[in-house]
């Protein structure tokens, strides 16, 4: 089971979207617990207000350290260990798929939300072990990081998908883009599901689905080949992608980049 907890200025936003969809049906079935906390609760001024101007000046406000420490504080009193605390921020580490993994392996896992100009930082050198950011850009608040990253991490968290199989195959599973996915009816305003999904031959599909997998990266996201470990039949495919680049709407510049990615893969 997976426990949540959200230190939050809105604990209304992340109750409201995490009860919904495979969260929610999850959370029924209790593979999945959230447990909100309203900052606010714990305001110094007991009126409330958790923020304050910073010092040396500038614009807007920062969230006081002691308000946040004190809902920690209360938060920490009902587990028996210390547990991850992450922080929402623009500054962190790049949230990804690996990390999801990880953090799923976690029995409970604490969520900070900071707002306005972020956190005293005295108290998230207390209490934070990760600092993680969702995307090079700036939001008004933590809340919809976290929900993006409790999102994924439930995915992770055994019987929480109907098929498990749909979170163990899925983009970036295997270091690749998840291949185009097409369902009834067969023909759809002049455009066909490509034949090979209908021959019934699974090898075929299997491959067929590696492929575009495959091809998808390389126009999407190409730096994350550089980390794929390809097979005969993938290096097979990717020099025939090379050869018939005016059929396979290759550009030069990915002609380059797939030349130089199988030179270093075959030195290594």
């Amino acid at each position: 089971m997976m426990n949540f907890h959200v230190l939050t200025l809105f604990p209304e936003m992340i109750e409201d979207a995490l009860r919904t969809s495979i969260t929610g049906r999850a959370m029924t079935k209790g593979l999945l617990s959230l447990h909100t906390v309203n900052i606010r609760d714990y305001s110094v001024t007991g009126n409330g207000r958790i923020d304050d101007y910073p010092y040396g000046g500038g614009a807007g406000m920062v969230m006081q350290a002691e308000p946040v420490m004190r809902a920690y504080e209360a938060l920490q009193e009902t587990m028996e260990k210390k547990p991850r605390v992450i922080y929402l921020t623009p500054q962190g580490q790049v949230f990804h798929q690996k990390m999801a993994e990880e953090l799923a392996l976690e029995e409970n896992l604490v969520f900070l939300c900071g707002h306005y100009e972020g956190v005293d930082e005295r108290v998230l050198e207390e209490i934070v072990t990760d600092q993680v950011s969702i995307g090079d850009y700036v939001l008004t608040g933590g809340e919809l990081p976290a929900l993006v990253m409790m999102d994924a991490i439930s995915r992770m968290v055994p019987g929480v998908l109907s098929n498990q199989e749909s979170g163990e195959t899925e983009s970036f599973q295997n270091g690749l883009l998840e291949y185009p996915q097409y369902s009834r009816p067969e023909e759809w305003r002049g455009k066909k599901v490509p034949p090979v999904l209908l021959s019934g031959h699974h090898g075929n599909v299997d491959r067929w689905r590696r492929n575009q997998s495959i091809l998808r990266t390389l126009r999407v996201r190409p730096e994350l080949l550089e980390s794929v470990e390809f097979d005969k039949k993938d290096r097979k495919y990717l020099q025939s992608l090379i050869r018939q680049e005016t059929e396979n709407r290759i550009t030069e510049e990915e002609i380059n980049f797939l030349s130089k990615l199988l030179a270093n893969k075959t030195k290594s």
